[in-house]
């Protein structure tokens, strides 16, 4: 079978999209043209953007006031700091011309000071005060004076017995001064063999000690324990003559009442 009587047998209208647009020119001479469907995620999205143009606009006509003012404010204080900027550099200029100004005297004074000397002159110096016309009379005529009738024998004789005589009135003046005595304050715990001592006559015993140097002071008892008391003494001994030694020796001898002795306290006086 060809392909022509094939064709014929089909039952297909390749024309339709002819006839479909003949019909749609007809509705719009008769309806005018038909609007196409839109969908509606972009109907939503179109009225959230008109919206949101409308809610800039109505805020932008609100601040209208306070943007103006800002915008005032913000001019006049930019024109202050201007003004300070100008009167800045004014500032720097003056510092600037100061400065060189005092180079300049500096670098002169340096050139001055450094300057070298020409025919032997140089720069001024402070003059010095001439010395007292007195004074320089009185060099003068020691100088010129001169002792023909004099010797050195007589003079250093002169010398002598001055010096002798200063020592003699040194030695005198130091013999008169009292010589310092260097003593020491010192306080003795003695202390008995039991509560029957006697302590009376202990402290008798105690002070029997006398020698050159050595003076006794206040004393007392004080409880040691189990009804035992010990005599605590004070003295004043010069200490070039009397020790500590020497008192815990001659304290000890007394065997019958006296223990022990002890230093309880030492001081320089």
């Amino acid at each position: 079978m060809t392909a022509a009587a094939c064709l014929t047998q089909e039952r297909i209208w390749f024309d339709k999209p002819r006839y479909d647009e003949a019909e749609r020119q007809f509705y719009e001479r008769m309806n005018g043209p038909t609007q196409p469907k839109q969908d509606t995620g972009a109907n939503s999205i179109l009225q959230d953007i008109a919206r949101a143009r409308e809610n800039i606009q109505k805020s932008l006509a609100g601040s209208g006031g306070s943007g103006a003012a800002d915008y005032g404010g913000l001019t006049a204080r930019m024109k202050n700091l201007e003004l300070e900027n100008q009167s800045l550099h004014n500032v720097v200029e003056e510092l600037r011309s100061a400065l060189s100004k005092m180079e300049s005297r500096v670098s002169v004074l340096e050139k001055r000071s450094t300057a070298p000397t020409v025919n032997g002159t140089g720069p001024a110096s402070p003059q010095k005060a001439p010395p007292a016309p007195a004074k320089q009379e009185e060099e003068d005529e020691d100088e010129d004076y001169i002792d023909l009738f004099g010797s050195d024998e007589e003079v250093d004789e002169e010398a002598e017995r001055l010096k002798e005589q200063r020592l003699q009135e040194y030695a005198a003046k130091k013999a008169k001064k009292p010589a310092l005595i260097a003593k020491s304050s010192i306080l003795l715990d003695i202390k008995p063999w039991d509560d029957e001592t006697d302590m009376a006559k202990l402290e008798e015993c105690v002070r029997s000690v006398q020698v050159d140097g050595l003076l006794w002071g206040a004393s007392k008892l004080v409880p040691v324990g189990y009804g035992i008391k010990k005599l605590q003494i004070n003295c004043v001994v010069e200490d070039d003559k009397v020790g500590t030694d020497f008192l815990e020796e001659e304290i000890t001898k007394f065997e019958d009442y006296v223990q022990s002795v002890d230093v309880a306290a030492f001081n320089k006086i």
